[in-house]
């Protein structure tokens, strides 16, 4: 992976095989990368993404499964439609776009998602070394500065 970015890779368990999900980590390193199974791809909520920056994470990967084969119907949509929220709320305050990455994946076809991941640890490797670096703390300082004042 590149330059210490720290990637959360959510799964629908559907999608990924054992055999896949070591041969991911024998791609890719198990530093880095942190792996989380979901039923669906689609109980990744916008609050669950958000906590994956909160917790540390550089970066998001959501893998899902291809539109006509999700075995809840419309999981992959919804998972696809909050990761462009989490993108849209990043960037309005101020942390910017390129965090979140949505990846289709068909069962035995790994290569797509590998070469995702590995595009998106490298431009997060870049930012890093400008100093734009996105973490725990970088986020923490973001949600106790500038607050939205109530109207009441």
């Amino acid at each position: 992976m590149g330059r210490n970015a720290t990637i959360d890779l959510f799964y629908c368990a559907n999608s990924m095989a054992e055999s896949e999900l070591e041969d991911l980590q024998a791609r890719l390193g198990a530093e880095g990368l942190r792996m989380l199974s979901l039923p669906c791809s689609g109980k990744a909520t916008i609050p669950y993404l958000l906590k994956a920056f909160e917790k540390g994470a550089d970066g998001v990967v959501v893998c899902t499964c291809p539109e006509p084969q999700c075995k809840h119907l419309e999981g992959n949509l919804r998972a696809s439609k909050r990761a462009e929220a989490v993108e849209a709320l990043l960037d309005e305050i101020g942390l910017g776009k390129g965090r979140v990455l949505v990846v289709t994946k068909e069962q035995g076809q790994m290569d797509k998602l590998v070469d995702g991941i590995q595009r998106l640890a490298v431009e997060l490797g870049v930012e890093q070394s400008t100093g734009a670096r996105l973490g725990r703390a970088s986020l923490a300082r973001v949600r106790t500065g500038q607050r939205r004042e109530n109207a009441a």
